[in-house]
């Protein structure tokens, strides 16, 4: 199994910014592809962003192109999400996802999954 721990979550202000952190263990990194998703409460799981394998294409749910940017350091076995200019609507948890596919994958249909790291914006 593919072991995925996020970190970065927190609070932050309307307008501010944050970076999450997942970290992955299990499989050779540079194997997977890589995701984030965020799911506020009483909604569906959304997906956010997605990176290839090797870093090369990234993918954005539309709403968030230009807040949201998303990252990998193959030598540290970790992908990044940076948010910027964050709003109370971001508030969220933020989940990391793994697959070993070739390409990005822009949905839900990842082989593994972490925990999730809460995303507080106040207003």
């Amino acid at each position: 199994q593919v072991q995925l721990v996020e970190s970065g979550g927190g609070f932050v202000h309307t307008g501010g910014s944050l970076r999450l952190s997942c970290a992955a263990s299990g499989r050779t990194f540079s194997s997977l592809a890589m995701g984030w998703f965020r799911q506020a409460p009483g909604k569906e799981r959304d997906f956010v962003a997605a990176i290839s394998r090797n870093g090369g294409n990234t993918y954005y749910k539309d709403s968030l192109k230009g807040r949201f940017i998303i990252s990998r350091d193959n030598a540290k076995n970790t992908v990044y999400l940076q948010m910027n200019s964050v709003n109370p609507e971001d508030t969220a948890v933020y989940y990391c996802a793994a697959d070993e596919s070739a390409v990005a994958i822009l949905g839900p249909q990842y082989e593994w999954w972490g925990r999730g790291t809460q995303v507080t914006v106040s207003s």
